[in-house]
């Protein structure tokens, strides 16, 4: 036995393969290129077949950050995201960022190693890591788990899990193959190609015609634009229906960015205002895309629209979940390419229909609903969160890709942030802390690994303090793989948004506040350059920051508050 109790890795003759080469083989063939993840006892037969293959990998501190890391590769790149795990206490520490993706559809492939084949099964036979069942635990995280058990199997059950991931909903698929299988020399011959394609997922016909039948009648429609909107790539058709409809179109968290922001009929992503719940409840058709019109996107619950719904989404679960409405279940850039071809068949060549929101016209009133939201949030005594906001926003090139922590600077952002050229990306699927910064990691390595050059493949990661404290050991990945990321760490001494939520609700607040590292010699005794600045000079200093080489602090202390919720009784 070894020092830990482990059994000892079983050693095989040197240049014989075995199982951990066929999928590194596989993964190569697929497309693969870059691998998240932990070394561990059960799983060193792919870290040794690695060293002979082509994959990058890029080695995390704790796997719950890996499983962030590739969600934002995958998220950055458009490409699936890869994670290579240990046994035990290594696969369940990667639940919390595998739920994040499962939540938000973000196609990963999960590799997890497991005890050898003889400790399966239940029996307690006092292995290393021994879990039950190790692969139910990720059950309520993954869109479906095998577990591989002899060496030939391998290839096919990576491409199906690759065509699974890729299909939508897109999302994390679990795989997991014993010690043995990955250590044993196999007769099985080199992987030389695999092919994965994306089920198709088209919207039924007639329910395309119904929904156009809606829209051609509707006086007031409007759009509610989710994250699914997105995933689906269906941008281009958004804009073209929202044109001919001169719907009034509003982004959820998730979904921003699918529409221009200073399109004219753009209600941008104030989602969380009552201006915007009163304009959409008074639409007569409501389509909603991508979305299951949860929390956030209802106003907490709040929101009681008159109208018909058209609900379009890849997951027949989510249809109707909240309100009853023509369910359409498809992804959403085929259906909305389907219904923007069922449109211009059913109006007249050019012609846009004639909407009247009560003697305005949909243009009147976007503008005038921004205006009150506006209004209303210079009523609040929020000076210095507006310049905060716009200074970050401004300081940020149009293009750059940005990872926000579940903090107040990013529930700001939820709701503000025009992401231009760029992508915003936020933890909001799931909701867990700690995402940003291994996020960002993550899509800055897979911008590079498609050729960016390190300047244009920089990403900006925006924790707090608390929220930082869950990723901090990535400090030293940054490092050693010296990627283009920029950390903007905004420091309030505890837990923010929960301080302002339990004041509000009880008169004071219990357990939110935090000691705290000095973050800047922390960051610098990893090797990492940091800065602290006050709040009006956050603008300059993460200028500079992008400007640098590699990775970089800059650490804010200061205390933001929230706009006042409008889903409350005055």
């Amino acid at each position: 036995m070894t020092e830990s109790g482990a059994a000892p890795v079983p050693a095989h003759g040197s240049g014989a393969r075995n199982g951990g080469d066929l999928v590194v083989e596989t993964l190569e063939a697929l497309g693969a290129k870059t691998v998240f993840g932990i070394p561990g006892q059960h799983a060193l037969g792919l870290f040794d077949a690695m060293g002979r293959g082509n994959l990058h990998f890029v080695s995390s501190r704790v796997e719950n950050n890996s499983a962030f890391a590739a969600d934002g590769y995958s998220r950055a790149t458009g490409e699936v995201g890869v994670l290579f795990l240990s046994t035990g206490p290594g696969a369940l520490t990667s639940l919390a960022g595998l739920q994040e993706a499962y939540a938000t559809g973000v196609p990963m492939v999960v590799v997890a190693s497991q005890i050898p084949l003889e400790g399966l099964g239940a029996r307690r036979k006092g292995m290393l890591h021994q879990l039950d069942d190790q692969k139910a635990s990720a059950a309520n995280v993954t869109k479906s788990q095998r577990l591989i058990q002899h060496a030939s199997g391998i290839p096919s059950a990576i491409q199906d899990a690759w065509t699974e991931a890729i299909s939508s909903p897109q999302g994390p698929v679990w795989l997991e193959i014993p010690q043995n299988v990955l250590l044993d020399p196999i007769m099985v011959p080199p992987v030389e190609d695999a092919l994965a394609e994306a089920a198709d997922n088209p919207p039924r016909i007639e329910l395309v015609r119904e929904a156009v039948k809606w829209l051609e009648s509707a006086q007031r429609p409007a759009i509610i634009a989710g994250g699914g909107t997105r995933r689906g790539r269906a941008e281009k058709s958004l804009l073209s229906i929202a044109e001919k409809l001169r719907a009034p179109v509003i982004c959820t968290p998730g979904g921003n960015g699918a529409f221009p922001w200073n399109h004219e009929l753009s209600l941008q992503s104030w989602i969380e205002d009552r201006y915007m719940t009163d304009l959409l409840e008074d639409a007569d058709v409501l389509v909603v895309i991508g979305s299951s019109l949860g929390e956030v996107t209802s106003n907490y619950f709040t929101f009681e629209p008159r109208g018909r719904i058209i609900q379009i989404d890849a997951e027949p679960r989510v249809l109707e979940s909240n309100r009853p409405g023509l369910g359409i279940r498809a992804d959403a850039g085929q259906a909305l390419a389907a219904l923007d071809e069922a449109l211009d068949a059913a109006l007249e060549p050019g012609r846009t229909t004639t909407p009247d929101w009560h003697g305005s016209t949909p243009e009147e009133l976007v503008k005038e609903s921004l205006a009150k939201v506006r209004a209303r949030l210079e009523s609040q005594d929020l000076a210095k969160e507006l310049k905060f906001m716009a200074d970050i926003r401004e300081a940020v090139p149009a293009d750059m890709q940005t990872f926000w922590d579940m903090t107040i600077a990013a529930y700001w952002g939820w709701s503000c942030w025009d992401a231009r050229e760029g992508q915003f990306h936020s933890a909001q699927g799931a909701g867990g802390l700690g995402y940003a910064f291994p996020g960002a990691i993550g899509a800055a390595v897979g911008l590079e690994t498609l050729g960016r050059p390190a300047g244009s493949a920089r990403v900006l990661a925006v924790s707090g303090d608390g929220s930082s404290m869950y990723s901090i050991a990535e400090l030293a990945t940054a490092k050693q793989h010296n990627v283009p990321v920029t950390w903007l760490i905004v420091d309030d001494g505890g837990y923010g948004i929960l301080r302002e939520y339990m004041v509000g609700a009880f008169g004071k607040a219990t357990a939110t506040e935090l000691a705290r590292p000095d973050f800047v010699k922390l960051a610098e005794s990893f090797g990492v350059p940091a800065t602290r600045v006050a709040p009006e000079d956050v603008g300059d200093a993460l200028r500079a920051g992008f400007a640098a080489d590699g990775p970089n602090v800059v650490v804010v202390e200061t205390l933001l508050k929230m706009f006042g919720p409008t889903h409350l009784a005055p």
